[in-house]
């Protein structure tokens, strides 16, 4: 009789990695999901949406985070997040952002370089996510920019800030 082959799974380590980042973008989801509800609630409008559609990016990096493990048979384990993210005003938010942002590309390349000799397969998915934190260091470091030309003790200034780059 026949026996059937069992389909390959990804390497452990990949597998680690790949759980850790999954952690990652469901804390900056969680991150986002905070930050809009702060602002909507001190009526940044603009910044409310714009930190609305980063919390859903975030998630469909977290989905396609899981599809990948799920298409090369891998159950997910989903990771347990106690977000606690307190906010003080419009720029710690956007300073907060940033760092995490940062670190989160800083993560994929690091993962990138421990896969590239032992699972390219991985390393070539994680290309995407390089490109998506490049883009969100781009964009949070332009605001940090924009953020320097005003005061940002002046309530009206900061909301000339948001009306302007959000």
């Amino acid at each position: 009789m026949t026996q059937v082959k069992a389909p390959k799974s990804l390497l452990d380590s990949s597998v680690k990695l790949l759980t850790d980042r999954l952690r990652d973008e469901y804390v900056a989801h969680y991150f986002y999901r905070n930050a809009t509800n702060w602002c909507k609630g001190i009526g940044y409008n603009k910044a409310a949406a714009f930190f609305a559609e980063e919390a859903e990016t975030e998630l469909e990096h977290a989905k396609k985070l899981q599809t990948f493990l799920v298409d090369w048979n891998v159950e997910p384990l989903m990771p347990a997040i106690k977000p606690n993210i307190t906010f003080t005003d419009l720029i710690d938010i956007v300073n907060k952002a940033y760092s995490m942002e940062y670190a989160l590309f800083d993560s994929y390349c690091k993962d990138s370089q421990a896969v590239f000799q032992t699972d390219i397969n991985t390393f070539d998915f994680l290309t995407e996510f390089r490109g998506f934190q490049n883009q969100a260091v781009i964009e949070y470091s332009d605001l940090l920019n924009a953020a320097m030309l005003v005061n940002v003790e002046n309530k009206f200034e900061v909301l000339y800030f948001e009306q302007t780059y959000f």
